[in-house]
């Protein structure tokens, strides 16, 4: 049974994870995909976390412009290696290069939520972190990896549900979040906003 909204709510991501992992569960949504184009990189001395937040916003802000009367969601997930930003690779020679350099070590998947409910009275602007351990790999497990095309669009340029996962030797939060939306912090956020809905 489709859990209970009090408006209609829109995904606005054109990323076949999300979409996944919302119908599971058990949302009812429609999909409209952001038409804006994603910096690579943020300005310096821009968090992580805020940058996460600042393109979940501006996904979900061009396109509530077309729906005044939908909550609209908005997310963006980003990897994190030290201090460092991990964005998506360029070209195989690039997924290579960030793969070598961070496995076998910490990495922080930090995604960005942005929901703007209808009228554009009230939005939300969070994030949540996964900080996951890897292991390295060998050099075999690196181009096989490579080979299997798992990389191409993916931030950090592996994937969790796309055999990603085997290289993790512990996950330290959401695990959802790692796919690309943290439904822990989503249902929250979602049953507040129904309970707050029932209450006016």
């Amino acid at each position: 049974m489709p859990k209970k909204l009090p408006f209609k709510l829109i995904l606005a991501s054109a990323s076949p994870r999300r979409r996944q992992l919302l119908s599971d569960a058990g949302y009812e949504f429609k999909v409209a995909p952001p038409e804006i184009a994603e910096p690579d990189t943020p300005p310096e001395g821009v968090l992580p976390t805020v940058w996460a937040e600042t393109l979940a916003y501006l996904k979900a802000r061009s396109v509530a412009e077309g729906h005044p009367d939908a909550m609209v969601l908005g997310a963006d997930t980003i990897v994190t290696h030290g201090d460092r930003i991990i964005g998506k690779p360029r070209d195989l020679d690039h997924a290579r290069d960030i793969l070598t350099r961070q496995f076998g070590g910490k990495n922080d998947v930090i995604t960005g939520l942005a929901l703007l409910l209808p009228g554009r009275i009230e939005r939300i602007i969070t994030y949540v972190r996964t900080t996951l351990t890897m292991r390295p790999m060998t050099g075999a497990e690196l181009e096989d990896y490579l080979a299997g095309g798992a990389w191409r669009g993916k931030a950090g340029a592996y994937a969790w549900q796309e055999g990603g996962d085997k290289f993790v030797l512990s996950a330290c939060g959401s695990e959802s979040n790692v796919v690309g939306l943290p439904l822990e912090k989503l249902d929250e956020i979602l049953s507040e906003i129904e309970y707050n809905s029932s209450q006016s």
